[in-house]
């Protein structure tokens, strides 16, 4: 077997981590000099990058591109990443959220995927999907995940979601999953750029009209919308949808508890749940 053909056998993050590797050793420059040179990054997260142990950050695989004279190469390698384990309707909306300021969604009945633990994620997915291997599973998951890195970019993305009880409560993989994912959400909701609020059963009928949906806000100011359905979901860059849903989010905010109040809900909820 070719080296190119065993390359395409591996873990992505691996297969990533060894272009890196192969272009770096060719042009004879250290794992330190590189961290350096690529932004500021430790030689010993240089080595994890190379060995496939964790993703490289789309920042750090730009830098890639400046050291090494690739325009575009290795930062649309990374991006690929992402999408390989995303189904085809949904990657046209991932490229948007990597470019997006503002992130505004309304969690109907489940968690929104930038919120989600592993094991909620985990347990999502099986029950979607439950006549998937363990390896597909994991690599949704994986690819899950990753969306959460947007929170750590510079400049900051803006993260504002409004939660309906109903998705606080559904016993998503047992009670022990759930109180895990009440912790992480209650943590996420002290971050700076991450807003949280509840809306309550007692808000009345003001959640029970609206499906999940999120919006995105683009550098250039444009507002796009991504709604779920039977089939997946649905990506609306402009129009009356995209409108509506804005002044929908609104009156949800207006509805739903303050950010302090919320927090203290997800809290009173988690009281009780198996550790």
């Amino acid at each position: 077997m070719s080296d190119e053909s065993a390359s395409s056998h591996l873990n992505p993050l691996v297969r990533f981590g060894q272009d890196v590797r192969r272009v770096r050793e060719g042009r004879k420059i250290t794992q330190r000099a590189l961290g350096a040179a690529a932004g500021g990054y430790s030689e010993s997260y240089v080595s994890k990058v190379e060995k496939g142990v964790i993703l490289a950050s789309a920042a750090f695989a730009e830098g890639c591109d400046r050291v090494f004279g690739t325009p575009g190469l290795y930062a649309g390698h990374r991006a690929r990443i992402d999408e390989e384990a995303a189904p085809s309707w949904f990657v046209p909306y991932l490229k948007l959220e990597r470019r997006a300021t503002h992130v505004f969604d309304y969690s109907s009945t489940t968690l929104m995927g930038i919120l989600q633990t592993d094991d909620y994620a985990t347990a999502q997915f099986r029950a979607g999907f439950p006549g998937e291997t363990e390896k597909v599973i994991a690599a949704k998951v994986a690819q899950r995940l990753r969306r959460r890195t947007v929170l750590e970019r510079q400049p900051p993305l803006t993260l504002w979601v409004v939660i309906n009880e109903a998705a606080l409560r559904a016993e998503v993989g047992g009670p022990s999953v759930m109180a895990a994912q009440l912790d992480h959400l209650v943590d996420l909701s002290a971050v700076g750029n991450v807003e949280l609020q509840v809306l309550p059963f007692s808000a009345g009928a003001v959640g029970t009209y609206l499906t999940a949906f999120t919006l995105l806000k683009l550098p250039e100011g444009k507002a796009v919308m991504h709604a779920d359905d039977p089939t997946g979901g649905r990506l609306y860059q402009d129009g009356p949808a995209v409108e509506y849903t804005v002044e929908a989010f609104d009156r949800l905010r207006a509805h739903a508890l303050a950010p302090d109040a919320s927090r203290a809900m997800i809290r009173a909820l988690r009281t009780g749940k198996e550790t």
